[in-house]
């Protein structure tokens, strides 16, 4: 049976009016999204052990006989206890259960299941706390699948009504991939990879069809790019003529890095180019500090030279007045009109930008998305400037540019990424990379160190405190507690060892667990905060108040402060399980630091992270150039973590979410995908 990928999710047994309002939720409205709904991790039910070698608060299988039916009793606090005796020869075990009923019927004393939960142990006596169960065949499958969720409907109930689909033995998808390069490339059929990566044999096989899947949606959206980029090499352009910049370079008054020249030329060439070329598409990729708002004034200035105007859209009002601030500057001395366009100004000034748009007098006007509506009208746009580009959506950009006739775009990321790989994440784009600094920039000492200097590192923030400079202190993860005994979908590598992950699971701190024991059993006398990205906003607002107004001394955090904070009082940050970051990561968090005039400090804690590891770790301590780290990182980790880290940029970029494309760990697997693409593209 072939199925209808486009067939409405209702026609499925069991889902009804309501059970689709559920599924919607969560991007599920066909049978194809459905089973493009991928697991977000695994719980590894093949680790089974005996109760004997069970170790306190590990996360475990066992196949254990049921010795009796169960007894239960009522609780003080009305709760329903019901205790299941049951061993498997290498001792006994009590399952646990609470508020059960159907616990009573639901086992056969002397039959044998596999229970997977948490294990609790008190000498000889060991307990299992309401695990999940199923009665054991040698069929069951090693690796069960936790799906993505919403409240009202289940993880449990995703992966059921997935294999009322896809476990029918003559369920065949239409292949999406031409055959040559599934011959070519040794992948699995989309059919055999669909099944697989639900209902997994091994870890193997999962390998295999996250393998197959990664190329299928890199290839595909490789192709949607391209076929962009063809489009938009058919549009007319905003025909502008060489001009002499003197002028500009000697308003500077710097000598611009030879990376910034080199990025200038480049948008000079865009748009001077011939009249029969399209309009320029070019995204400046840069560090934070790298001189990337220079090369965009440069393009407004060739713009203005030109008779056109130029528009910058950026995502928040306080990015608009500072780069207001910094263009009236620069543009005052070349004679050029620039204007702020906020929600927050008065009407009456308002209108006063529409007013100087329309008749030209402005000649670049700097706003949020208050320059997209229907208000704001040009006399002769002819460059759009997006500032942190993957903030607006493609209609929004498309919108602006449609204010003009023929109008250039560029787009600027502080996200460094190798350039190979920007040009095949970013097709449809001309990519410019600022990979150098300019001259004076403080760099930020960074060391590696392991669990021996622990007490020294904390002495070293005491210091830095006492000297009246802040710290941040980055974990992996939130709460000690959170996705227990769960193998994110990522961590499935060709490499993959379950016991060596959950040692390493184990290990990791937690922010909210770890600020608390800081500031009771570490820095008792100073003020510790947390941070983590399931806070609400007004909770997160409050506390990185606080943090930027020096009212907390430490900030203990997830991730979430990557970007967009700027704190100069704060002089080091200590990221906790380096091991756990790709380079890339680490280099976005360092640079949290050294935003002031202070002396800052990065050291990274591993502790026993493995030789290849440590190596990649080293590589930290004597380079601060965002792109050759990101260069090393693609070789090492593979184009995983950049998708992942740029997911929401890159599908502004293209129709299709790389779901399965940031659980890849092989470059070269991405290259060829972009290589059957421009083929397929130039022979179509």
């Amino acid at each position: 049976m072939t199925l209808e990928l486009d067939a409405d999710i209702k026609r499925l047994s069991g889902v009804g009016t309501s059970g689709a309002a559920y599924l919607k939720k969560l991007g599920i409205t066909t049978v194809g999204a459905l089973l493009y709904h991928f697991p977000r991790a695994y719980e590894f039910r093949g680790n089974v052990k005996t109760v004997a070698s069970a170790e306190d608060g590990e996360t475990a299988a066992f196949i254990l006989t049921v010795n009796a039916p169960p007894s239960y009793a009522k609780s003080r606090s009305g709760i329903m206890i019901y205790k299941l005796p049951a061993g498997d020869g290498t001792g006994g075990c009590t399952i646990v259960f609470f508020n059960q009923n159907y616990i009573k019927t639901a086992f056969r004393v002397g039959a044998s299941y596999r229970f997977y939960g948490k294990v609790s142990r008190r000498g000889k006596h060991v307990e299992l706390s309401s695990p999940v169960y199923e009665p054991y065949s040698d069929k069951l499958l090693p690796l069960y699948p936790v799906y993505p969720a919403t409240e009202g409907y289940s993880s449990v109930r995703i992966n059921k009504l997935i294999s009322s689909v896809i476990d029918r033995e003559d369920t065949v998808l239409p292949e999406n991939l031409p055959d040559e390069v599934v011959a070519s490339e040794r992948l699995m059929s989309r059919t055999e990879a669909l099944k697989t990566i639900h209902h997994p044999q091994s870890l193997y096989a999962v390998g295999e069809a996250k393998r197959r899947l990664a190329f299928e949606e890199l290839f595909l959206f490789a192709v949607n790019v391209r076929s962009t980029r063809k489009k938009d090499d058919t549009a007319p352009r905003a025909v502008m003529r060489g001009c002499v910049c003197d002028e500009f370079k000697a308003a500077l008054g710097f000598e611009p890095t030879g990376a910034q020249k080199r990025v200038m030329n480049e948008i000079y060439t865009d748009l001077t180019a011939n009249a029969d070329k399209p309009p320029m598409r070019r995204m400046v990729s840069g560090d934070v500090g790298s001189g990337k708002t220079v090369c965009a004034q440069f393009g407004a200035y060739v713009a203005a030279k030109n008779g056109y105007q130029t528009a910058v859209m950026v995502p928040t009002e306080i990015l608009a007045r500072q780069h207001y601030e910094d263009c009236s500057k620069l543009f005052s001395l070349l004679g050029m009109s620039v204007r702020l366009l906020i929600s927050d100004l008065p009407q009456s000034k308002k209108n006063e930008v529409y007013d100087s748009l329309l008749s030209g007098e402005c000649d670049v006007v700097i706003g949020t998305h208050a320059l997209i509506t229907d208000k704001v009208s040009f006399k002769n746009l002819g460059l759009v400037v997006c500032d942190e580009q993957h903030r607006f959506g493609v209609n929004q950009r498309e919108t602006l540019l449609k204010k003009g006739d023929g109008t250039h775009m560029l787009v600027m990321s502080a996200t460094p990424i190798p350039r190979t790989l920007a040009l095949v994440l970013f097709g449809d784009l001309d990519v410019s990379v600022i990979d150098e600094m300019p001259p004076g920039r403080r760099a930020v000492r960074t060391a590696y160190r392991d669990e021996n200097s622990r007490d020294k590192i904390y002495s070293f923030i005491r210091d830095q405190v006492k000297a009246g400079r802040q710290a941040y202190i980055v974990c992996p993860g939130i709460e000690e507690t959170e996705d227990d005994g769960l193998i994110p979908l990522e961590a499935l590598t060709s490499d993959f060892s379950a016991e060596k992950y959950g040692k390493e699971v184990n290990k990791r701190k937690a922010a909210v667990n770890y600020a608390e024991k800081l500031s009771v059993d570490v820095f008792p006398d100073l003020k510790v905060g947390y941070l983590h990205g399931k806070m609400k906003s007004a909770e997160k607002n409050a506390v990185m108040g606080k943090f930027e107004r020096g009212e907390l001394d430490i900030l203990v955090s997830t991730t979430v402060i990557e970007v967009g904070i700027n704190v100069p009082n704060a002089s080091v940050m200590l990221i906790e399980d380096a091991d756990c970051f790709g380079l890339s990561q680490l280099h976005q968090l360092r640079g949290r630091v050294g935003r002031g005039r202070y002396a800052s400090y990065c050291i990274l804690m591993a502790n026993d992270p493995g030789q290849n590891a440590e190596a990649r770790l080293k590589i930290m301590e004597s380079e601060n150039n965002g792109y050759k780290i990101a260069e090393f990182d693609l070789k090492q980790r593979g184009p995983g973590d950049f998708i992942r880290e740029n997911d929401e940029k890159i599908r502004q970029h293209g129709a299709l979410k790389l779901k399965m494309a940031g659980a890849l760990d092989d470059a070269a697997l991405l290259y060829r995908a972009l290589e059957w693409a421009e083929r397929y593209t130039k022979e179509g």
